[in-house]
């Protein structure tokens, strides 16, 4: 009997059998067939913003005048209350309501009040008016100017921002070279004493007061020796105190005796403050107390008499 011929398995395929298109291939042919990035068509909506209606326009620019008046409506405010002394029914001083009502100390109030009295000076010429400070600190340089001085100064300043409102820097500026322009010729002598005046300048700030022996004398600032040590100061910062030359001679002495003390590196936080309080004296002389107080940090430091004579 002859036997059938054996029958041959079929491999079992894939679908995609019949491609001979490697796997790789097919994923870089796929990544082809996207759309090119570079070349792709983005569709943005445009949203179109409306044009102000004229009352719209109306409140933007009454709102805006509000803002820019904010500065001058409150030191005007501020001066009546101080003037009338609307305070009276609740506070004895003005300067103590002020920081009750305000939280305002006494120099913030003065700066405002000063602010609105200077941009009410602006207001005069037309100008200014529609372009007038905006912030206490763009008016602040000016306060101690002559009125027609504060023209010039805001009118350059303005010219200098580009036809806008000046930042305080920019009227600092220009307030400085008017004066230096101005400036009379500085009279100050080495060796006299004169007292600093902070003022507005914050590189002087805890220096008001103090008395200084100049030890320099510059076009238009000195170099004072005080209590802790040398700085350069313009001549509208400083006052001449009017000491007698010997007067000079004693301050100068005292001078030194605290500058050794200082360098001695010895000093305690209490003995620098006694010499705080000896470098904002008001005379020329110390008292019996305040001589022996100082003969008492310089033997605690080492400082030998012979060094203090």
């Amino acid at each position: 009997m002859t036997k059938p011929p054996p029958c041959k398995r079929k491999k079992a395929t894939s679908a995609a059998s019949g491609d001979s298109t490697p796997p790789d291939n097919l994923a870089q042919e796929n990544i082809s067939q996207e759309q090119n990035p570079a070349t792709a068509t983005i569709t943005v909506t445009a949203v179109e913003i409306p044009e102000l209606t004229e009352q719209e326009q109306s409140d933007r620019l009454r709102l805006e005048r509000k803002v820019e008046r904010a500065v001058f409506e409150a030191g005007k405010a501020l001066m009546e209350l101080r003037d009338r002394r609307l305070y009276r029914s609740t506070h004895k001083t003005f300067d103590e309501y002020c920081l009750n009502r305000f939280g305002y100390n006494r120099s913030r109030s003065y700066q405002l009040v000063d602010a609105a009295i200077v941009i009410d000076n602006l207001q005069k010429c037309p100008q200014f008016v529609a372009i007038l400070p905006t912030a206490e600190g763009q008016v602040r340089p000016m306060t101690k100017l002559e009125p027609q001085q504060q023209h010039e100064v805001w009118l350059t300043a303005v010219e200098q921002a580009g036809g806008k409102v000046p930042t305080g820097r920019i009227v600092k500026d220009v307030v400085q070279r008017i004066m230096e322009r101005t400036q009379v010729p500085n009279t100050y002598q080495i060796g006299e004493v004169c007292q600093i005046i902070a003022k507005d300048n914050p590189e002087l700030r805890g220096k008001g007061g103090c008395w200084g022996i100049v030890s320099q004398v510059n076009d238009f600032s000195c170099t004072v020796t005080t209590w802790d040590g040398e700085y350069t100061v313009r001549i509208d910062h400083l006052k001449p105190l009017n000491y007698l030359e010997s007067e000079c001679q004693q301050m100068q002495l005292l001078c030194d005796r605290i500058n050794r003390l200082r360098n001695s590196g010895k000093l305690e936080a209490s003995a620098e403050a006694v010499l705080k309080c000896l470098g904002e004296l008001k005379r020329p002389y110390l008292t019996e107390f305040e001589e022996k107080l100082l003969k008492f940090i310089e033997l605690e430091c080492g400082i030998s008499k012979s060094q203090t004579d």
